[in-house]
């Protein structure tokens, strides 16, 4: 039961939850080898402190709670956790980099979970592996891609995929792909350089503003085939985010120096701990973070859109 919308300044919260991943994308903002090394050295809370976590950011006010890493699906009681956090009231989502999505782990969520994102940043095999998008040297080439699609929406979740824009990937049209697979939101990342997260790989994957306003206006024809697209440059991405990391803190990226955390959610709980950084509501909205029925009737009863 959600108990108390006022100590929250969003309604959605990003729970990163498990560091480890399959993958070792050149790009990845959520690496957190800073958290592993300095106070969480299994990379991830226990599973009662997972949960417990989880139960105070409903009771705080949140009302879609997005379970993310690392690779989320390396727990091996994610399906629970999901379930909790339905129970609890709030709507669900996973992202994943879509390789251990397999039928078991679909029947495991399906009835809990909401929404699947999968990140998809490119449907080229060369292109994957320059990036580091693959498991023990192997990637998801884009029949793959296309079968996770399928097997998603086919099992009754609402489907979204994230695409980071980077130096490598920045010229491609996605966009039949994107057509055929019909998510119902595609959100394009220009790539973010985090100090302490990827600044050691980073820097040959950063493109310009104009480079990958260029990819969004290249790929922006599946609107016309009622795929909503989401746009996030670098601006649009820092503080606008309630975002937690796997040791149960809220973390911002406005300071260029890295990530700055708050004190454990449970330790000193949701209020004082999100009020040691930064999301500013107005960015929240502008970037069309408000989405899904669950959300828009909670925010606004008279169905106001």
């Amino acid at each position: 039961m959600i108990l108390d919308k006022s100590s929250v300044p969003v309604e959605t919260v990003n729970f990163h939850l498990w560091q480890p991943c399959n993958m070792s994308c050149g790009f990845c903002f959520a690496a957190f080898r800073d958290v592993r090394r300095t106070v969480l050295p299994e990379g991830h809370l226990s599973r009662a402190d997972a949960e417990s976590v989880v139960v105070k950011l409903a009771e705080a006010g949140f009302r879609k709670i997005t379970f993310a890493g690392g690779e989320p699906l390396l727990c091996p009681w994610i399906a629970d956790l999901v379930r909790l956090a339905s129970e609890m009231g709030l709507a669900t989502s996973l992202v994943t980099n879509g390789s251990l999505l397999d039928d078991g782990v679909i029947d495991r969520l399906r009835g809990t979970l909401d929404w699947v994102t999968i990140s998809i940043d490119s449907l080229k095999p060369p292109v994957l592996q320059v990036l580091g998008r693959r498991t023990a040297g192997r990637v998801i080439d884009g029949h793959g891609y296309r079968m996770l699609c399928h097997n998603v929406k086919t099992s009754g979740f609402r489907l979204k995929v994230n695409t980071v824009v980077t130096s490598v990937n920045w010229r491609e049209d996605m966009s039949e792909f994107i057509i055929e697979s019909r998510p119902e939101r595609w959100k394009i990342f220009q790539v973010l350089p985090v100090q302490g997260q990827n600044s050691a790989k980073v820097g040959p994957l950063l493109v310009a503003p104009e480079q990958f306003e260029a990819f969004v206006a290249r790929n922006l024809r599946v609107e016309l085939h009622g795929v909503h697209v989401v746009p996030e440059n670098n601006d649009a991405m820092t503080g606008s985010y309630a975002m937690v990391d796997p040791a149960g803190r809220f973390f911002d990226a406005v300071d260029p120096h890295g990530y700055t955390y708050s004190d454990s959610i449970l330790q000193v709980g949701v209020a004082a701990a999100i009020s040691q950084i930064v999301i500013s509501r107005e960015k929240f909205l502008a970037r069309g973070g408000l989405y899904g029925d669950a959300l828009f009737d909670a925010a606004d009863p008279a169905g106001v859109r």
